[in-house]
């Protein structure tokens, strides 16, 4: 059974497993080291800053009453359900498809962990030109950013052939 898993696509989930592991230190490290709301400066263009966001991907519904948590974390599931499933279903020859789903689930269940055991994710790096900050974010949303942008272009390479 094991090396019939090993053909599929789950081959590549110890990615996903590496992008849990430094999601989660980096936000135990921005819990223990810094101060909320405070930037640390590093260089000229990027801070280490301990936010938290109880909304999506830049603090959309953030503000409501609580109910964003569970339905954040109940689509993180889900998705996460999905993409294993999708996963399973691959050639684990098909390299950068499963590079892209390892690394989105890593991040969803980096994020998930947070909405579940803090009620609100944890965010620690801060990017910035000039007085112009983009919104602080943390290793698992680039996990999911870089995922994401790997299946688009996964797309687009796979539609020119």
């Amino acid at each position: 059974m094991l090396s019939k898993l090993m053909r599929t696509g789950l081959r590549w989930l110890w990615l996903a497993v590496i992008v849990l592991a430094l999601d989660r230190f980096s936000k135990l490290m921005a819990l223990h080291f810094l101060t909320e709301y405070e930037p640390l400066r590093i260089t000229s263009f990027f801070n280490l800053t301990l936010a938290y966001n109880k909304g999506a991907a830049f603090s959309f519904l953030g503000y409501a009453s609580g109910w964003q948590v569970w339905l954040f974390g109940l689509l993180a599931i889900v998705v996460s359900g999905v993409l294993l499933e999708w996963l399973r279903r691959l050639s684990y020859q098909n390299r950068l498809v499963s590079v892209a789903l390892s690394l989105v689930i890593g991040g969803a269940l980096g994020n998930l962990w947070d909405r579940i055991y803090y009620g609100k994710v944890i965010d620690l790096i801060q990017l910035h030109i000039a007085n112009f900050y983009w919104p602080v974010f943390n290793v698992a949303d680039s996990a999911i950013c870089v995922g994401a942008f790997l299946l688009i272009w996964d797309a687009f390479r796979n539609r020119k052939k």
